[in-house]
This record gives structure tokens, sequence and C-alpha cells, in this order.
């Protein structure tokens, strides 16, 4: 169901199909803010719900959770849960999940009490994040309906408190839209986006972008820029391989921060020739998760107008054991000279971003950020709703964290343990693409990326886990996640924030 999130009033509020009322819960009992009128669309509304009758609604403390009292003359009221508190940003998001899915497909509008609220435009974009995160399908499409979002305050919520809140609606609107967008790339199916294609969609979403400027590299341009791990993943499939190179500069000529974000974007992975089992191969349209979450974020950016530079580089490719695929034993060269052996042809994602980083350097930003499904040991390690971090130093790893804490995306920092160097040692190249068997896969990964960035501050993602659900909890969708990329919205956004006029 597509939704149209607006700001509206308590008057047009009533005409929507449902109404949703937050409730705080203070040990076991709903509260409801003084700022939500004593009556709604005829339905009285208590300032308190018993412990008994909420056990009896099925109105649980847990964020999200709703009970709707159907109106056979006017619209339903929703009472939904906020939680334990009214300031914690991942509880509004659960909030507009659970509002939204108390809707079903009908219009809505969402009371959001203002009083008392230290950030109300973090809180209502959050709000409108959850929503409409939680209102993707791949599948359903259907005629859009209205998402209200209702500023209420006692007496009234002034013009500033307003202001703030459109803002925020706005925000995680935009965000919203661009995230779904992502989510559908990596949810299409492979045949249906392969490398060109995928290139083709990019294109035409960021040619609607301010500031944005796209190239898109073909198989004789990325020969002729020596871009040895990305075609040598490819040479295995019939379908052509491309790169993206997008930047976006709001201010050319002025020194902003500058970040260069690189994105795996391997469309179908069959292993290659060391190719994987059938159910291994189900969900490997997924391995191009990193390059939409990077096309992604550089969007956003754009239609934020954040004061930062981004650069997004996405190798686009397949990796299949065609008659002229990589062979193990083979050797690649990167584009900055560096060689690595290929003794698995089902590590590729490195190969293809070894080329990206190297290509990062060359504009020296201030941070390179890559982002890739990149080892089965990262999910082993912490799961399908948690993704691990890796950073060359504190100050860029402090920093993503804090992003991590105000998305909601959690990340796990792991070490680059400097003895493991010798796990991917190589007796005939600079470097081979596996570490040693079934030990640290994750972090032999990444200390074959950071050989490429040439010491610059640099963090890797690995989303192999939480790139992908396979069920529906909270506002994460079933399918496709794009974890990470709102994540990565709070970190340009707050390296924006941090420049002095």
């Amino acid at each position: 169901m597509s939704r149209t999130v607006r700001i509206s009033s308590l008057k047009e509020a009533q005409t929507q199909a449902t109404i949703g009322v937050p409730v705080i819960f203070r040990d076991g009992v709903g509260t409801i803010s003084d700022a939500v009128p004593s009556t709604l669309a005829g339905v009285e509304i208590p300032r308190t719900l018993s412990k008994e009758w909420c056990s009896q609604q099925g109105l649980k403390v847990d964020a999200g959770s709703s009970v709707v009292l159907r109106s056979l003359l006017g619209p339903n009221v929703a009472f939904v849960s906020l939680g334990l508190s009214n300031q914690a940003l991942q509880n509004y998001r659960l909030f507009g999940a659970g509002a939204l899915r108390a809707a079903g497909e009908g219009s809505m509008a969402v009371l959001l009490p203002t009083n008392g609220l230290t950030d109300p435009s973090s809180a209502a974009q959050a709000l409108v994040e959850g929503a409409l995160l939680a209102s993707y399908s791949f599948k359903n499409k259907s005629d859009e309906v209205t998402f209200d979002v209702v500023p209420v305050a006692m007496p009234l919520p002034t013009v500033s408190i307003h202001d703030v809140v459109t803002k925020g609606v706005e925000r995680g609107a935009i965000i919203a839209d661009a995230v779904n967008w992502a989510k559908f790339l990596v949810d299409s199916p492979a045949g249906f986006l392969p490398p060109r294609e995928l290139a083709k969609e990019i294109d035409e979403r960021l040619e609607k972008d301010e500031h944005v400027n796209v190239q898109i590299w073909t198989e004789s341009k990325i020969k002729e820029e020596r871009l040895g791990g990305l075609l040598g993943v490819g040479q295995g499939s019939a379908q052509p391989t491309r790169l993206v190179y997008a930047t976006y500069d709001p201010r050319p000529g002025e020194k902003i921060p500058h970040v260069a974000l690189v994105g795996k974007g391997v469309t179908f992975d069959s292993g290659g020739l060391s190719i994987k089992s059938g159910e291994g191969m189900m969900t490997m349209k997924t391995d191009m998760s990193g390059a939409a979450i990077v096309i992604a974020v550089l969007s956003i950016a754009s239609r934020l107008g954040l004061g930062v530079r981004v650069t997004a580089i996405a190798p686009l490719t397949e990796n299949l054991p065609g008659d002229k695929a990589t062979k193990p034993g083979d050797v690649l060269t990167i584009r900055n000279g560096m060689t690595i052996e290929v003794l698995n042809t089902d590590a590729e994602g490195r190969l293809i971003l070894a080329d990206g980083i190297s290509l990062a350097t060359e504009i020296k930003p201030d941070a390179i950020i890559d982002v890739a499904t990149l080892t089965g040991a990262q999910s082993v390690a912490l799961g399908d709703e948690v993704g691990a971090l890796y950073a060359s130093n504190d100050e860029l790893a402090a920093l993503l964290g804090a992003a991590s804490e105000r998305s909601g995306e959690a990340l796990w920092r792991m070490p680059l343990v400097e003895s493991y160097e010798s796990h991917i040692d190589s007796d005939v190249a600079d470097m081979k693409n596996i570490g040693k068997a079934s030990l640290a896969g994750s972090i032999s990964a990444a200390l074959l990326l950071r050989r490429f960035t040439d010491g610059r501050s640099w963090a890797h993602l690995d989303i192999a886990g939480p790139a992908r659900s396979s069920e529906a909890r909270g506002y994460v969708t079933k399918g496709a996640t794009a974890f990470s990329a709102r994540t990565l919205v709070e970190y340009l956004d707050a390296l924006a924030q941090s420049v002095k006029p």
C-alpha cells in the first residue's frame, strides 16, 4: 500500500478511516497525553488504560502494539503503544509501523503530542520512517492513501513547533522513499535487473536529484580504467559488467566534508566455479544490496540538501560459472596494481570492492565507507539484526556508532586483528582472496579491503545477515531491508552539522 504523508489538523484527522492515539506505559498502566482531546470522532478518550483492560484487549507495553476500537458511524480509534518513553526515536518508528498496521488499507491520522518532547522534529521523522518502511511491498501495488501526522499540544502547538514537526515529516518521507526504492531494487528478480538494467534504473533515479552527476562505465571504459577485480568476477557471465560513478556536490569549489561510499553490486551470485548449493543461491539477488544502499544514500543527501560532498561508486556484475569464468588459482590485478590470487570464486565481493576502494582513494575524500553483503561469517557471528562495523580509526567508528544509535540499525564494531594479516598471504600474488578455513572469515575480508585504502580514514560495513529478513518485524518488512542506509544518512547529516558556517 502506497502512502502519501502530510501534516494535517485535528479537524481533518476526524475525516480519516482511523485515528492513531499514542499510549505511554507507566507501571503497566497506559497513559494518554492531556494534549489528546477527550473526545475524538464521538469516542471518549480516557487519560489512563488500566492493566486489566490492556491485558483483555491485547495492548502490550511493547512499542507498536495496538488495539483498535472499531466504529460503524465514524473513524476507528487505534490506541498504539509508545512503550515506556516518548523520547526514544526507535519507539516512534515502531509506533508508526504499529499505527499503519492498525489502519490496514485505509487512510489514517496519527496524533503527535509535543508537550515535553525534547526533539519533536526527529520524533516526527522517526514516526514517518517507521510507517512508510512498514508499508513497503514489492508485490502489492494499489492506490495511494493518506497517512496524516497531527501535532497536538496544550493549549495548541506553537508555530515554531508546527514548523519543526513539518520538517521532520518531510525528512522522514524523503528517507523512507529512497530506502524503499533500494529495497525494491534488491527484491527485483536478478533476471529483471542485471548490471546494465540496474545501472539504467540508478541513472533514472539520480537524474531527478540536484547537484548530482552520474557516469555509467561500460566494459570498454572499465577495461580502460584497469578494474581487474570487477572484470575478473564478471567474465563468467554473458551479461555485461557496469560501474556507476555518481557525485553529489552542493557547493562546488568550497571546502566541505567529502565522503566516498563504495557498494558491492553483484546482481546475482552463483559462487562462480566455486558454485553454491541450490539453497544457497535462492536469495543471491540480495548480493547487490551495497550498491543500492550507497546510491540511495547519495540520492537522500541531495533531496535533503545536506552540506557534504558525496561520491558513490557501485561496481555491478554477475558472478556466474560461464566458459570464461575466473578459475581457482587465477590472479587478478586491481586498479592500484596490487594482485589477488583467487582461490575461491565465491569470495568475489572483495575483488570488486578492491577496485572501487582504489578508485575512491584517488579522489582523496575525508572518509571512505564501503557497504557489502560480504561474508557468511558475519551472520554467524552477529545474526540477522546486527551489522559488522570495521574502522581504521576510533573517531570514524564513534561517528558511525552514534549514527547507528539514532537510526535504530544496530552495528557492532569488530576488530582488525593485525596478526590475522598472515591469513591472506599468497605464494604467487600480493594476497589471496580467502583466509584460513572456518577462521575469522569476516575479519580476513576486512583486512584485505584495508590494503586498498591507502591509509585513509575508512570503514567497512559487512551486512550479510541484516540485508535480508526472513520475516516482518516492527517496521522491517520481509525480504530486502537496505540495512545501514539510514545510518549513513545520519552520519552524513551529523558531519554536515559539524561544519561551522
